[in-house]
């Protein structure tokens, strides 16, 4: 089943307002918790997809069991953009659809992992930090791409990680998950430590380059926005 998602009320409309509530949330991260150890639990992915012809966005969350990776439940939901590209706000898109996927799951969703930053955000609250603090879950931030940030060159083997610096500051790791592969970039979200965010990436890699989290979450989100596309749109505010 999916949900169909209204902008809520109040949600930011101008850049001005969005970057108001990053400074008003951002100091509501957590950053001094370890959060749950890899393998325990359930972990839970979740991503968005966008279907700018019919002004649409997909989000979906898939829980797996931590030890084994196997899916254990999934929730998809469906609205309008809820906000302008803007680089730095794209939470601003994507929270009022990712948070109904995550409310309609029938269990709770453990550690989740977003297909984005946390941490290693120009303004430091990127979407898994967002998320965090808004629903108190421990969230991770696992980006394809290194943003605006720079690291050295990491070795080859799998586990490799290189410092993911703004200046001085660490703000992530670039984390190798395949041998001689290029890396994932992972940060904290809210309520997990940076090390213990890469072992738990590390653990949800056995086989692919990205998290099975990201994979699940992908591949679900997109089927929701086919099939959103081709029926009748949610309806807007």
């Amino acid at each position: 089943m999916t949900t169909t998602v209204r902008i809520p009320a109040g949600w930011p409309a101008t850049e001005e307002q969005a970057r108001a509530v990053q400074d008003e949330l951002r100091g509501r991260v957590v950053l001094d918790e370890p959060g749950p150890p890899p393998g325990t639990g359930r972990v839970t992915g979740v991503d968005v997809a966008y279907d700018d012809e019919h002004d649409l966005v997909a989000a979906a969350a898939v829980v797996l069991d931590a030890a084994s990776l196997d899916v254990v439940a999934e929730a998809t939901a469906v609205g309008r953009v809820s906000f302008p590209y803007v680089p730095g706000l794209l939470a601003f898109r994507e929270i009022p659809t990712v948070r109904a996927a995550l409310d309609a799951l029938p269990c709770p969703p453990g550690v989740v992992v977003c297909d984005g930053y946390g941490l290693a955000h120009p303004r430091r609250f990127g979407l898994a930090s967002h998320l965090g603090v808004l629903t108190g879950l421990p969230t991770i931030g696992v980006a394809k791409n290194p943003f605006t940030f720079t690291h050295d060159d990491l070795a080859d083997p799998r586990g490799s990680t290189a410092a993911l610096l703004a200046g001085d500051e660490e703000v992530g790791r670039a984390l190798r998950t395949r041998d001689g592969v290029k890396p994932v970039y992972v940060s904290v979200g809210h309520r997990v430590s940076l090390d213990n965010a890469c072992a738990h990436v590390l653990h949800l890699t056995p086989r692919y380059r990205l998290p099975e989290t990201t994979r699940h979450a992908d591949a679900l989100c997109r089927q929701a926005l086919r099939g959103a596309a081709g029926g009748d749109p949610p309806p807007g505010e």
